[in-house]
């Protein structure tokens, strides 16, 4: 008895190893199949386009490189340096002011008030409040108050523009509301 079911185990081990090879030969079979039918696509190179020299027409022009063009840019230079330095040359030959060793970002506008008939912002720095009249100078971009409203300051301030010459902005302080 012992033999026979050995012999049915063995019949049935190898009736499982035919079912599986046959099914690795089936899956080779197709994938020979599947890659004799593919066939890349490959767009045609378009032929490259034909090289035209041009002739140099400007031998009758200034070289960039001579003093004549050195001369002229040289006076150019000068001439924006004169009128830039002149917007910022009162600024430079003042005395700083105290509220200029802040940015205005770092200011907060806490309200207004009118003292001796001329409006007074009332401006909190480091937990400290500030009367700033007009005419003081706030931030550190030259920042002179031109207007005092209720609630809002509004300055003129003197910044360098990406060209590097100096030119006027306003900037405005608005009113901040407090929370507790």
């Amino acid at each position: 008895m012992k033999r026979i079911s050995t012999l049915l185990l063995i019949l049935l081990a190898a009736a499982l190893t035919g079912c599986v090879s046959s099914k690795e030969d089936d899956i080779r079979e197709w994938m020979v199949q599947e890659r004799n039918q593919a066939k890349p696509h490959v767009a045609p190179i378009s032929a490259p386009k034909q090289f035209i020299p041009e002739a140099y027409a400007a031998a009758s022009d200034i070289e960039p490189f001579s003093n004549q063009k050195l001369t002229q840019a040289l006076k150019r230079d000068s001439a924006q340096a004169a009128s830039n330095g002149a917007l910022v040359a009162p600024e430079l030959a003042r005395r700083k002011e105290p509220m200029e060793a802040y940015p205005l970002d770092a200011m907060t506008l806490v309200g207004s008030i009118i003292k001796a008939g001329q409006p007074v912002a009332l401006v909190k720095v480091d937990n400290l409040l500030y009367q700033i009249k007009l005419g003081n100078h706030l931030g550190l971009n030259f920042g002179r108050v031109t207007k005092i409203n209720e609630t809002e300051v509004t300055l003129r301030e003197i910044v360098q523009d990406a060209v590097g010459e100096w030119i006027e902005r306003i900037a405005t302080l608005q009113l901040q509301e407090m929370s507790k």
